[in-house]
């Protein structure tokens, strides 16, 4: 097999919790006391464009929130919204280790709006392991589409066979098997560096 020298990763489901999904938006109508199903079949209706960088968050928020006078402002909704961000540790600092020990580029191929994109690399600091952000927003593409992956590939300057995908979403490790790159399916830590062995990727659990 070729030698890896590139890996992709998601970032919602394997090194942070997710963003803004449906448990995020729940706890969000919880906490605002706001109709989740009306705020949900809105979000519905603009999340793919809002992720894309083609609907500001400002514009997100004025359409799924702000469409009527409310007793908290945008400000508030928005801290709301970034305090949902949760790191996982261990895979933050596996990253950091393949980067150092094997040398290896890292690349971020992700699904994610602008704001959350942005405050989730600084905060966690993945901008210090990741060497590019092919994200949904700065991209102008979504996964499951296939051209995002291969926009990666040419900015990452890495064939197919070179890379290794970690993503906790099934489909999408198909897509990117079927491309030819080689993934992870990721449910936990201790799996995925057995598989990163696996691959010839060694000394990846030592801590």
């Amino acid at each position: 097999m070729a030698k890896i020298t590139c890996i992709f990763v998601d970032i919602g489901g394997v090194l942070l919790t997710n963003g803004w999904d449906h448990l995020e938006r729940k706890r969000a109508a919880k906490h605002f006391d706001l109709n989740y199903a009306d705020m949900d079949a809105r979000h519905r209706l603009n999340y793919e464009i809002h992720e894309e960088g083609r609907l500001s968050f400002r514009e997100y928020l004025d359409r799924i929130v702000f469409y009527t006078k409310r007793p908290f402002t945008r400000s508030q909704f928005r801290s709301f919204m970034c305090e949902q961000s949760k790191p996982f540790p261990q895979m933050i600092a596996l990253l950091a280790r393949l980067k150092k020990e094997h040398g290896l580029k890292i690349a971020v191929v992700s699904n994610e709006s602008r704001e959350l994109n942005a405050y989730r690399a600084r905060t966690f600091k993945l901008d210090a392991i990741v060497d590019c952000f092919v994200s949904s927003c700065f991209v102008h593409l979504r996964k499951p589409d296939v051209d995002i992956f291969k926009l990666a590939l040419d900015i990452a300057a890495t064939p197919a066979r070179g890379v290794l995908y970690i993503e906790n979403t099934p489909l999408f490790v198909q897509i990117a098997q079927g491309m030819g790159i080689r993934s992870i399916l990721h449910t936990d830590y201790n799996s995925t560096v057995a598989q990163l062995a696996a691959y010839g990727i060694s000394n990846a659990n030592t801590e």
